[in-house]
């Protein structure tokens, strides 16, 4: 099941909420386990247990790390809690890529090939793992308090309006939440809007992109013309796509009390690597910060250092996102330039750049990293980069020209300009009256679920990490 599908919309998201608000608040935290459960389970019951055992285990080491009175418990059962969940996400994500690589090893020194096992990876593994991390970490330092019982904490790590693909939410963020919080019509209205909004963006603006990315990205000898095209069409995408979707998300947690923290900030307008990633997923950025960066040494141990545990936060953060050599690539792609910017100051300053290059010269590096993120090889990007060079002419080819459709065009053209100034038009609309907001989000809701009626299947891209 996912937000952007009639079965959600019309059948499992009122039912829930009917449940939710007939529920005495001392059941609720029962009632979101009960329903994320049956959430995840609509896709494989059986994975339910994983969802659960990482859960079960992350609360007892973090309990553990809590009372402990000695240094050393504390550390062997953060320890321990951590490692065994990376071993399922490692497991689970990893296992065939290495599989693979080893097998190509031995074909290459002569011996025979490794069987694979077919692996199904669990949708969200990786926000479930980061979110029951951080929270045996937080618990441990004391940073956070422990969660009052199992539900509350089950309840957490299965909260259904972002199990699947984010924002990565922190206990400590939502622990006071999870003991009060309160439910108004205005709270609630409010989360419709930005469900609204967030079903408008994947439905209206990704999907329709979606096809122009496909058909580039599909293309043997792409010319320059389609190839940048392509590329951009995937930016627009997959920036409506998932924004679209931490939208949603965010809505659905305002329906039920919850404030959630906001993921996307304008990132098509940043001026500078350093910047996109504030504003960008910001939720893994600040996880990727406090639990990788900083564990690493972060800025302490000078330049050098500095630049590597950039570069190596980043490609470790590549890696989160698939067990492929594409994303590796990707994540040192963005780790280099963010060392390059540290370099050149972007730890004093904002504008590491002149001013008259700096917005198309970082447009120009995401775009040409979210190549390498798109392709499903090393050598499907190395064609679409040849493409961009011009090595295959610039001109649109015939076979390209007639697949191409007016409806594509107009609503990149749509999304690019939104993607630029939308947060310029939300500050504008934020001072319209309740009624006129209120009429806007009912329209964008009518023409998403016109659109949702009208399609078969609409998955999120996030979905695969």
């Amino acid at each position: 099941m996912i937000f952007s599908s009639s079965m959600f919309i019309f059948g499992f998201l009122p039912f829930f909420l009917t449940l939710y608000y007939a529920a005495p608040k001392w059941a609720r935290s029962a009632i979101i386990l009960g329903g994320s459960y049956a959430f995840y389970g609509w896709w494989r019951i059986d994975y339910l247990a994983v969802v659960f055992g990482m859960s079960l285990v992350s609360y007892l080491a973090a309990s553990i790390a809590y009372k402990a009175t000695s240094d050393r418990v504390r550390l062997w059962a953060v320890r321990l809690g951590v490692s065994l969940d990376l071993l399922v996400l490692g497991y689970f994500k990893y296992t065939m890529f290495a599989l693979s690589g080893l097998s190509d090893l031995s074909v290459a020194l002569g011996g025979g090939d490794i069987t694979i096992p077919a692996i199904i990876l669990p949708i969200g593994i990786s926000f479930h793992t980061f979110q029951s991390i951080s929270y045996i970490i937080d618990v441990a330092r004391k940073d956070a308090p422990p969660a009052r019982n199992l539900i509350d904490f089950l309840a957490f790590g299965s909260l259904f309006p972002q199990l699947i693909a984010g924002p990565v939410l922190r206990y400590k963020d939502l622990a006071g939440q999870f003991e009060t919080r309160t439910h108004t019509a205005e709270k609630f209205v409010q989360g419709i809007g930005r469900f609204a909004q967030g079903l408008a963006m994947k439905l209206l603006i990704a999907d329709n992109v979606a096809p122009l990315a496909d058909r580039v990205f599909a293309a043997p000898t792409p010319t320059g013309f389609e190839a940048w095209l392509g590329a951009f069409a995937y930016a627009i995408q997959l920036f409506f796509d998932f924004a679209g979707y931490s939208a949603m998300a965010i809505g659905l947690g305002l329906m039920i009390g919850f404030h959630f923290l906001e993921n996307f900030d304008a990132p098509y307008t940043s001026r500078s690597i350093t910047e996109f990633w504030r504003r960008w997923h910001i939720s893994l950025s600040l996880w990727l910060r406090d639990y990788l960066y900083l564990p690493l040494g972060g800025n302490r141990c000078g330049p050098l250092r500095t630049y590597l545990n950039l570069t190596l936060t980043m490609v470790l953060g590549g890696l989160w996102h698939g067990a492929n050599w594409t994303f590796l690539l990707w994540g040192a792609w963005h780790g280099l330039w963010l060392a390059i910017e540290r370099r050149l100051g972007a730890k004093s300053r904002t504008n590491v750049w002149p001013s008259f290059i700096a917005w198309p010269l970082t447009m120009t590096l995401v775009i040409i990293g979210w190549v390498m993120f798109r392709a499903a090889t090393v050598g499907e990007a190395m064609t679409i980069y040849s493409g961009m060079a011009g090595l295959n002419g610039w001109a649109i080819s015939p076979a390209m020209a007639w697949q191409l459709q007016p409806t594509e065009i107009a609503t990149l053209a749509i999304g690019a300009g939104f993607s630029i100034i939308g947060h310029r038009l939300k500050a504008i609309t934020g001072h319209l009256p309740d009624v006129m907001r209120l009429s806007g989000n009912l329209t964008l809701m009518c023409l998403a679920c016109t659109a949702l009626l009208a399609q078969t299947h609409s998955p999120f891209l996030y979905f695969q990490f």
